[in-house]
């Protein structure tokens, strides 16, 4: 199986010509003050999970480098995201919402434009399959239309004014001040922009720090964003996160964390703002969901959602099943028809045609999976699909293990990756038990057909997770839907609507009814004097 899995490398030559890669891409410029200003300083490689053969055996592709700016470089940027913002009074947060929406729609006309260039380097910088790299420029684009859409809805809600005990109000919605948005290598494009378009749409001054993996892929964007926006209002901040991120905070300047990532992460950079109570936090972390298999489980429709659930884009997702508890009387079976579900699935590079298991992107966790497989079977569990485990280079053949137990690291440790626990149960409650001792609630599955049973998994579930799936996997979608989590697993509540007020914060402007005062709030709307304070309906 390893000289099959070392097969699967292609040699230069036979990559598609479509998605080569035939000169690496230098970018050695960021995004500062409305322009792309030169970086002189070093620079960081950018290296591809998809190996190449060469004489010499595998070889890394590199896809290019970028620029890693120094603390002095990022504290430069950051005070021109605070002036563009000017507490409050700058250009981009004083402009109506309907010229901050033209803005938006502008940049996402030209993003369209870009799309083969962003969808080849998401296969080539994350190893997303052709397809899955396809969904999510879309879901991208898709986001930043129904963000559009909900803030015109949020904005005619707002279009009135409210008379209550003898008080006129208009309550609206205003911007926090500078943004760091920092999304996740899983879905750079998609996940980085459910923080930036919501901030950004609603009047706040973002710094835009793209992940660890998947870099370059901004680059194509750049451009658009630089022509988009007013000078500031979007900045890019590039390099070691270690380096470049613990100054901005420190600063006390940055007004709202927007991350995704690790709860580890998010405490520490938390920690290092000197006024944490005015950070405000929009966090999407941890999770280590649950799939609960009844006896009366549908294994079919199961076995389908479950595979789909743990190993879509090699189980590289938050909301990835990452832990199955199956009833023992049916737990050989499931295993057995997992086990074959896994050896359908096509293995390769990311551009072949219906591959599901590619690269990983983190050079660590091939090793870092095995170890937990390791472990798992130094405790009694068996690696239950056909050379599961076995792995190459980036690329990581799933692991089925079978029966794991709370000894296990892989019991409790979000793997991150394509290793599947099945834990054996008697006794519903050994899962509930579970659930209610993680550290994580974002979601759980549950499978099963007897509704007394199924509502009984609702009510014990729903104060623990924050979205409970009847027979079918963990998920985000559909956008309109919050996207949050309980305990380590979020803060914030990420949906479309939701995020646009998560970044703003209500504003309310009042006077005392009297004649004078009508007179005056007639004459100030009636003359659009203010862009606060306007009543137009948006269509």
């Amino acid at each position: 199986m390893k000289q099959t899995i070392t097969s699967l490398f292609p040699a230069e030559e036979q990559i598609p010509e479509p998605y080569r890669i035939e000169t690496p891409i230098r970018q050695d410029y960021y995004l500062i003050d409305g322009e792309l200003r030169r970086w002189d300083g070093p620079l960081q490689e950018v290296l591809s999970p998809v190996r190449v053969a060469a004489e010499g055996g595998l070889v890394p592709k590199r896809v290019g480098e970028s620029p890693l700016l120094s603390k002095g470089a990022v504290l430069e940027i950051l005070q021109v995201a605070v002036r563009a913002y000017d507490n409050g009074r700058g250009t981009w947060p004083t402009m109506s919402v309907g010229e901050r929406i033209l803005c938006v729609q502008r940049f996402t006309d030209t993003m369209l434009g870009k799309r083969e260039e962003i969808v080849k380097l998401l296969m080539w910088e994350i190893g997303k399959s052709l397809q899955e790299a396809k969904r999510e420029f879309e879901r991208a684009v898709t986001y930043i239309h129904d963000t559009i859409e909900a803030l015109k809805e949020l904005d005619r809600v707002s279009s009135r004014f409210i008379i209550q005990q003898g008080i006129i109000g208009q309550i609206r919605r205003a911007p926090l001040g500078v943004v760091l948005c920092m999304g996740p290598y899983n879905f750079p494009l998609y996940e980085t922009f459910t923080t930036l378009i919501p901030a950004l749409i609603m009047g706040n001054t973002i710094l835009l720090k793209p992940p660890r993996f998947g870099i370059l892929l901004f680059q194509p964007l750049l451009e658009a964003i630089r022509d988009s926006f007013p000078p500031g209002v979007v900045n890019t901040v590039y390099g070691d996160g270690e380096v470049v991120v613990p100054p901005l905070l420190a600063s006390g300047k940055v007004d709202v964390l927007g991350f995704i990532g690790t709860h580890r992460v998010a405490d520490a950079l938390r920690a290092i703002h000197p006024r944490p109570h005015r950070l405000r936090c929009v966090l999407g972390l941890d999770a280590k969901n649950p799939a609960i298999i009844l006896p009366d489980a549908d294994l079919d429709l199961t076995v389908a959602e479950c595979l789909r659930g743990s190993l879509t884009y090699n189980g590289q997702r938050c909301t990835a099943l990452k832990i199955m508890f199956v009833h023992r009387s049916i737990a050989d079976a499931f295993v057995e028809r997992m086990s074959a579900g896994i050896d359908a699935l096509k293995c390769g590079m990311p551009w072949d045609e219906g591959v599901t298991i590619t690269p990983l992107p983190e050079p660590e966790k091939p090793g870092y999976l095995e170890g937990l497989v390791r472990d798992a079977q130094g405790f009694g569990a068996r690696v239950v699909n056909r050379d599961g485990g076995i792995n190459d280079a980036s690329f990581f053949y799933p692991a089925l293990l079978y029966p794991v137990g709370p000894a296990m690291r892989v019991y409790d440790e979000e793997q991150f990756g394509p290793v599947i626990p099945v834990v054996p149960y008697d006794d519903i409650r050994e899962p509930i038990d579970y659930v209610v001792a993680s550290d994580y609630g974002q979601q759980a599955s549950i499978f099963g057909r007897d509704s007394d049973l199924l509502a009984q998994l609702v009510d014990a579930l729903v104060n623990q997770v924050c979205r409970i799936n009847i027979n079918s996997q963990c998920q985000r979608s559909p956008d309109c839907f919050p996207f949050n989590g309980r305990k380590n697993s979020a803060e914030g509540t990420q949906s479309v609507a939701d995020a646009l007020r998560i970044f703003s914060i209500r504003i309310v402007v009042a006077t005392r009814e009297s004649e004078d005062n009508r007179e005056i709030i007639t004459d100030i709307v009636k003359g659009r004097k203010s862009h606060f304070l306007p009543t137009d309906f948006m269509l």
